[in-house]
């Protein structure tokens, strides 16, 4: 039996293991589900799945979380500090599906009990790449992709040498606004922003994908995840969500990923990792699809491309203050404090202010560091939105 805990079991990623996780409730011991503030859900899936322990990152929420599970054995808990300590918890695999920066700290410490981590927060690549990397190394763990265009990348390449690889092509449905005519984009609102074409997801990734700030953080992965060049990196808009990813290699040929839009194939193929197993997803009827299309992003219409392409060329803890910003500007949108198109200028304004700063760029890439940066780059972008307010 394989002791497994969920870091943002209640999230759309979270509920997609989940219900893979359920279908063979005998093979695993869950040990810890961890979520915000849908408490309801959190406290469900502890009772359904018989975990240890149930933690809300909510302190506020801890007494209805205890309420909810009443006269169960699940112990419950609430604030960071509890999700970090539940990491510490020795388990086989954990899922880090927690969004935004606060995914890192738990998966560090997951890592240094040697974990294997099957990694769906993006941030903490985005932000400390070689700390985590360089932690599942000191610590014998292993850190395995779920997001689906990285896990496609890591499928095409098993069996193959690094050294072939010429480049890596990360496919993208281009959102809700990728037809809409670029002088509209000012006025897109927040429902708009939050209805994806092909996938179901939170609300945050879904506006993410409307201004491509999600790929852009995904190119970021990649570099820092296969460790090539960010001038081996592409983008392609794909509006069938069908090829994930493709890896191109030094005879020409191009090795793609294609499967339904389904977050629980990559978490499956992670949760089964090294072997592959049947799971519940669509099987795809290519004659019935027909065709599938392809064409170049419009850097105009995303502009968070070219950041995340700066980022990657800047390196040091560019990474932390691109998604601090990026992370704030996001809040500044669905509070209606800036528009679509100003939260691209926002972490622009961001990357040139604190870019400049005496020793940053080479600075140590420690938890500390990222943290302070992290702390640092959320007021410099808060003054930004104040500024365009």
């Amino acid at each position: 039996m394989r002791r497994i805990t969920l870091f943002g079991a209640t999230g759309s990623v979270g509920q997609s293991a989940i219900d893979l996780i359920a279908r063979d409730m005998p093979a695993y011991d869950v040990v810890a589900l961890t979520g915000g503030r849908n408490v309801a859900q959190l406290a469900a899936d502890a009772r359904r799945l018989n975990a240890d322990l149930a933690v809300t990152c909510y302190p506020e929420c801890y007494d209805e979380l205890k309420a909810l599970l009443s006269g169960s054995p699940v112990e419950v808990a609430a604030g960071p500090e509890a999700i970090t300590e539940a990491a510490s918890r020795p388990v086989d695999w954990a899922l880090s599906a927690i969004v935004g920066a606060a995914g890192l700290v738990p998966g560090l410490e997951a890592l240094s009990h040697g974990t294997t981590l099957a990694l769906a927060n993006k941030e903490s690549l985005v932000t400390a790449g070689p700390l985590l990397l360089g932690r599942a190394k000191a610590h014998g763990a292993t850190v395995l992709p779920v997001d689906s265009e990285h896990s496609a990348v890591f499928q095409a390449l098993v069996g193959e040498h690094m050294a072939a690889v010429e480049r890596i092509i990360i496919t993208a449905s281009g959102g809700a606004f990728r037809d809409w005519p670029l002088e509209k984009l000012a006025t897109a609102t927040l429902a708009e922003a939050s209805s994806h074409p092909n996938w179901d997801m939170g609300q945050r990734i879904t506006i993410d994908s409307s201004s491509m700030f999600n790929k852009a953080m995904e190119l970021i992965e990649t570099k820092e995840f296969f460790g090539v060049s960010p001038d081996m990196i592409e983008v392609l808009i794909h509006r069938e969500s069908m090829i994930h990813a493709m890896v191109g290699f030094n005879d020409g040929a191009l090795m793609a990923h294609v499967g339904p839009p389904d977050m629980r194939h990559a978490i499956g193929y992670a949760l089964h990792w090294p072997e592959r197993k049947a799971l519940p997803v669509e099987r795809l009827d290519l004659a019935k699809i027909g065709s599938l299309s392809f064409e170049a992003p419009d850097q105009a219409r995303y502009p968070a491309l070219a950041l995340a392409t700066r980022v990657m060329h800047e390196g040091g803890l560019s990474g932390a203050i691109f998604n601090a910003a990026k992370e704030r500007a996001l809040d500044g949108f669905i509070a209606g404090e800036i528009g679509f198109l100003e939260m691209s200028r926002v972490v622009a304004e961001t990357l040139d202010k604190m870019s400049s700063l005496d020793g940053l760029q080479n600075a140590e890439i420690t938890l500390d560091n990222v943290l302070e940066t992290d702390r640092l780059a959320r007021i410099r972008a808060g003054e930004a939105i104040s500024q365009l307010g």
